[in-house]
């Protein structure tokens, strides 16, 4: 059968499925914006189709002008990537109806994980550490309230069950704060969400965050890719990630992996996936599952020759693919840095034209971007430009070899988060690989 594959999103990770599917044969139709008509991937393409203005509301996250142009296409598939759309229940389902191939889980599978309360549900009954919390729906009465809370051990993290990306979160040290942070808390998640049911969890104070890459066939059988570690984070949003996690309790480390394994066996999941942690005192606790293709993936891929976007074309279009636990070989360790469009001062938008730069190359590094010389950043979009990646045998090593691409690496007319990149791989602490969440804000930002 000939396919054909929409992809439904822009910047890098629209090149890169478009490279994945020249790969496999696949003829690909890419939508754009009117602010995107000089995005680089349009030109490699077989066909394109602009679906609205610069605003996401009126474009990426469109689904009638994206099914539109799907079925004006003749597409068989649509390829959400990351972020839009790519967890949207309702977009994969309506896919499903419209007889266009939804490439991830199922729209039920995506609703079930998104929910943070049945995922960690269906997490808890794999085998899955969970963090200690109440996840039934919160009693009006507000002394049975905070009873619950004394019960779970202050400080508590109030969370927005359909919250994400760090939103929809608040920390509770008091209990004199508890009613009034939950009733903000809710607030925010039905703005925000459209949706404002909440639950609670102990908070767990200076933690490592690490996650567990899988690959499911939709038929009950998954394997996992091992870990990565995300802990080089600010205000929930990751900068720098790694593969595999070190210095990580073994006996811990196989059960979880083991468990998440067999949830996604027992939810038959299809396609690609990430498990979320939190890791403190030889410990995992479940934070989410991310049912799509994360911004680090290439992390895992050079680690283990694995990949995972032609992974997820495979399964979807039900290609030949073998997921064999014992055929996955990790060497080595990689890094990947995030530069975005921001100053690497107050972290502020910057966009505009950039109007010279250079990428770095060379035995062990990996640049994967949608930029280039006279390319205009728009302000309507996430700020993320390109990712460097490095491989070599040691965590040092490729740390080494990042400062050498970053050395390489230059970007003019704009600002970039470039320099803060080059401190923390100076930062001994970093080298170390003794930061948690909270060192690049609490510590490294304030020296």
């Amino acid at each position: 059968m000939s396919y054909k594959v929409l992809i439904a999103n822009r910047g890098e990770i629209a090149l890169r499925a478009i490279r994945a599917c020249k790969e496999l044969g696949i003829k690909t139709v890419s939508v754009y914006s009117e602010a995107d008509k000089d995005l680089k991937h349009l030109r490699f393409s077989d066909e394109t189709v602009c679906i609205g203005p610069a605003s996401p509301t009126q474009s990426y996250l469109n689904i009638p002008a994206i099914l539109s142009a799907a079925e004006l296409t003749s597409a068989n598939a649509i390829y959400p990537g990351y972020g839009f759309l790519a967890e949207d229940h309702n977009f994969a389902e309506m896919c499903e109806k419209s007889g266009f191939k939804f490439i991830g889980p199922t729209s039920e599978t995506i609703q079930k994980m998104g929910d943070k309360i049945t995922a960690k549900t269906l997490a808890e009954k794999s085998g899955i550490q969970i963090v200690p919390g109440y996840k039934d729906e919160i009693p009006s009465d507000n002394d049975e309230f905070k009873k619950i809370a004394r019960d779970i051990g202050y400080p508590i993290m109030i969370k927005a069950t359909a919250g994400g990306g760090g939103r929809g979160m608040r920390v509770v040290e008091r209990e004199e704060d508890l009613i009034g942070h939950a009733e903000i808390t809710m607030q925010e998640a039905k703005n925000g969400f459209g949706n404002e049911t909440i639950y609670l969890e102990k908070f767990i104070g200076n933690p490592r965050h690490i996650e567990v890459q899988i690959v499911g066939d939709g038929k009950g059988k998954a394997i996992h890719l091992g870990t990565r570690d995300c802990s080089m984070q600010r205000r929930h949003q990751k900068i720098i990630e790694e593969a595999p996690a070190l210095n990580i309790n073994q006996e811990a480390l196989n059960k979880t992996l083991i468990a998440c394994v067999n949830l996604c066996e027992e939810i038959n999941y299809e396609g690609v996936g990430t498990i979320e942690f939190l890791y403190e005192d030889n410990q995992f606790y479940f934070i989410e599952m991310n049912t799509r293709i994360q911004v680090e993936h290439p992390v895992t891929e050079m680690i283990t020759g694995f990949d995972l976007v032609k992974a997820q074309l495979r399964i979807a279009l039900e290609m030949p693919i073998k997921l064999n636990q014992d055929d996955i070989n990790f060497h080595g360790h990689s890094l990947e840095c995030r530069i975005n469009a921001e100053d690497p001062d107050n972290f502020q938008p910057s966009p505009g034209t950039i109007t010279k730069m250079h990428t770095p190359g060379g035995f062990g590094i990996r640049y994967d971007s949608h930029i280039y010389g006279g390319y205009r950043v728009p302000p309507n979009y996430d700020s993320l430009l390109a990712k460097i990646i490095t491989q070599a045998n040691s965590r040092s090593s490729a740390i080494k070899r990042m400062l050498s691409a970053l050395d390489e690496f230059f970007i003019e007319g704009i600002k970039t988060n470039h320099p803060l990149h080059q401190r923390i791989l100076h930062d001994d602490t970093f080298k170390e690989n003794k930061h948690t969440i909270n060192y690049l804000e609490n510590e490294f930002l304030k020296k």
